[in-house]
């Protein structure tokens, strides 16, 4: 698939595409917020629509690839909205909130994807980005070196400290329901293959 798109065959870009996007997103707006998430990930596809017929490599190494191209987009999108005024929104500051406590949609939004993200963006920067790519977007240490531009015991160290911190923040009785998504792939504890890996 990844040759046919290479080659101009826009049936496999759009497959290799839909394969990526959604996790790109969630690693961008997690990273960056959704604002920022939206310019990274337009300005990182037409990089690699630009670059991809010069991409060598398997279909690992080009979702790496999308990833360091995303993490490089982000990182100058952070940097231009540093040096922009912050707007406020005064209509949101001043609105009126409800004081009712709604415990299914508080159980629903705990439980939820987005709820998952936000404890991950309490964590320092390296280490957030450490587990996204690792354990959401499923890249190998060596892939997510690659991509932060790190050598590959640097992330193995943030991605258990990552893992570590994320089961404090969670507590005892929020982390036993949650299951490992790299325990398919034959790894049953990430946090002991942080350590020995």
């Amino acid at each position: 698939m990844l040759a046919a798109a290479r080659e101009g065959d826009e049936t496999s870009f759009v497959r290799l595409f839909r394969s990526v996007q959604p996790v790109l997103l969630r690693y961008l707006t997690t990273l960056g917020g959704p604002q920022l998430a939206e310019d990274a990930a337009a300005e990182t596809w037409v990089s690699v629509v630009r670059g991809l017929p010069r991409f060598t490599g398997d279909e690992a190494g080009w979702r790496a690839w999308v990833f360091t191209i995303a993490h490089a987009r982000l990182r100058d999108a952070q940097r231009r909205a540093i040096r922009q005024p912050l707007p406020v929104d005064t209509s949101e500051v001043f609105e009126d909130r409800a004081d009712v406590v709604d415990v299914q949609a508080d159980v629903e939004a705990l439980i939820s994807t987005e709820a998952a993200l936000s404890v991950i963006r309490r964590l320092a920067p390296d280490q957030a980005a450490a587990v996204l790519l690792r354990y959401v977007a499923g890249l190998d240490v060596a892939h997510a070196a690659q991509v932060l531009g790190k050598r590959p015991g640097a992330v193995r160290v943030a991605a258990h400290r990552g893992l570590k911190r994320l089961a404090e923040l969670m507590g005892p009785t929020a982390s036993r329901g949650v299951t490992d998504p790299t325990a398919s792939r034959g790894v049953t504890d990430p946090t002991r293959e942080a350590i020995t890996e």
